[in-house]
């Protein structure tokens, strides 16, 4: 048992996909940052026999009793299927806190709320009763994607937890978690909320099948076809062989993965050619509107109003069926931009700086 006389405070951050949006479930790598919008855990010492989780953002609560077995309630119960896998680091509650959960991050809105809380909370209890091993921002990261991902075969790759127990901007390899901080922050970045809620687990589902069933009709006759060697070339050599209502998914992932390859490229540069990553970030969003088709009427709206603002960039953000979008502005600009993004029917636009990892404060 770990004793913290004084509360626990936990920061997590919300974050964005700038480039490699439906790549993780292929195991592509993606660009991704964590943001200044953030979910808050204060957390105080009990006398009672439990975790009482207090959400007032949702008018929610939760307890969960630290003497009785680990009761999973659905497949987004992310509070008990963390204590499960955290059993295996020997974490485990042996005394009761009083815990709030609150923030200023939209929720469904494609800025991973339900991930950064998830990470909030393996920090507090790994914080509060230890593990068997050294706490990273790195091992956070992968309980979190075991809890969330693993636990209930769910489709997604290991973008969410990660970005946000790492924070900063980073490129990051989905299929081992090694990734390359990027140390130029791309300024002048603004968020819209459409105000309609994004559709996560099934546009998922039903584009990660559809990309996955076109790999494997391409391996089936060339077994040594591997997505992360690809180029744009293996379209004309492979999509003869794919269902035809298939080419569109398996064109855009090819040239997504393309677009964040050149873009990290950019990244790189000791002095970030911002028009250049608008035109990429264009280019990507292209493929989620027009191959893909994660994009609704009001995403539209506010990538034209985005635009029509001054915008260098812009695309939807998460799964798509709603949520956000994140446009590159001129330094300088950025109120033209927010003023375009809103007058096109958004529910909120503002500015965002790029974001620390998980804190325990």
């Amino acid at each position: 048992m770990r004793i913290n006389k004084n509360f626990i405070h936990i920061k997590a951050p919300a974050r964005i996909c700038l480039f490699g949006d439906h790549q993780d479930y292929l195991g592509l790598p993606i660009i991704a940052c964590a943001i200044d919008r953030y979910i808050e855990l204060i957390a105080y010492p009990s006398k009672k026999k439990s975790l009482h989780i207090h959400m007032p953002d949702i008018n929610d609560e939760r307890i969960i009793s630290i003497d009785d077995p680990i009761i999973v309630l659905s497949n987004s119960d992310f509070f008990a299927s963390a204590l499960k896998v955290l059993e295996r680091y020997n974490c485990i509650p042996d005394s009761g806190y009083e815990i709030t959960i609150k923030g200023d991050i939209p929720v469904n809105a494609g800025l991973s709320s339900s991930s950064a809380v998830l990470v909030a909370w393996v920090a507090f209890l790994l914080e509060a009763f230890g593990a068997n091993k050294t706490v990273t921002p790195e091992l956070i990261s992968k309980i979190c994607y075991t809890a969330e991902v693993l636990e209930f075969k769910a489709p997604g790759g290991l973008m969410d937890q990660y970005t946000i127990s790492l924070g900063n901007t980073i490129f990051l390899d989905t299929v081992t978690g090694n990734h390359t901080t990027i140390i130029n922050e791309v300024k002048s970045l603004i968020i819209g909320e459409s105000g309609v809620p994004k559709e996560t687990l099934e546009v998922l589902r039903h584009l990660g099948n559809f990309a996955k069933t076109a790999i494997k009709q391409i391996k089936e006759k060339f077994p040594e076809f591997d997505i992360s060697k690809s180029t744009m070339n293996d379209y004309e050599r492979y999509s003869h062989i794919i269902d035809e209502s298939l080419k569109p998914i398996f064109y855009a992932a090819l040239k997504n993965y393309e677009i964040t390859k050149k873009a990290f490229k950019v990244m790189q540069l000791e002095s970030i050619d911002i028009s250049l990553l608008g035109e990429l970030m264009d280019a990507h969003h292209k493929e989620l509107k027009e191959n893909l088709k994660i994009t609704v009427p009001i995403i539209d709206s506010m990538i034209n109003g985005a635009k029509s603002g001054g915008a260098l960039g812009a695309k939807i953000v998460g799964s798509g069926g709603g949520g956000c979008i994140v446009a590159i502005a001129e330094p300088g600009k950025e109120q033209l931009v927010i003023e375009g993004i809103l007058s096109s029917g958004a529910s909120a636009a503002y500015k965002i700086d790029i974001g620390k990892g998980v804190q325990v404060l």
